[in-house]
């Protein structure tokens, strides 16, 4: 009976790695996650939407790099010791990585500490939310990778 109820508890909990975009917290859920690497040089490439920063090359595999911060209308990236790049494996796009001012760190939040977001319209959906995360009296915006690969018209 024990374990059925720690096996019960786990499907409710998710892990989160929380990054800092400016003086705002993010969660990106850890299942996503591949890899998280130090700044590198980034490749351009030309005539792509002023957010995709170019790709790399980590260990024989090009990733197109995306600025978090562009992508969310934040002013551009200021690269420091701390800023980090994400690489992300998505089911429906692939490899991708974004950049992020600071990994900070890993929270499990259960479901009650989850405040969902319900979009009243098409255009509510560009803040890229999934939810609200409340960890140790703070508050933790909750990123939605389906939200945040589309592009403003809906294309990717």
């Amino acid at each position: 009976m024990e374990e059925l109820k720690v096996i019960e508890n786990s499907d409710t909990t998710v892990q989160y790695i929380v990054v800092r975009l400016g003086e705002e917290q993010y969660g990106i859920d850890i299942r996503y996650i591949d890899n998280i690497v130090r700044m590198q040089k980034i490749t351009r490439v030309p005539k792509v939407a002023p957010y995709l920063k170019g790709v790399i090359n980590l260990r024989g595999e090009v990733i197109p790099i995306m600025s978090l911060r562009l992508k969310m209308f934040l002013p551009e990236d200021e690269i420091t010791k701390a800023t980090r790049i994400i690489i992300l494996k998505l089911e429906q796009y692939g490899s991708v990585g974004i950049i992020v001012d600071e990994v900070k760190e890993v929270v499990t939040l259960d479901a009650e500490h989850i405040e969902k977001i319900a979009y009243d319209s098409k255009d509510d959906r560009n803040n890229f939310l999934s939810g609200i995360g409340k960890y140790e009296g703070g508050l933790i915006s909750l990123l939605d990778f389906n939200l945040v690969m589309l592009d403003r018209d809906g294309a990717v």
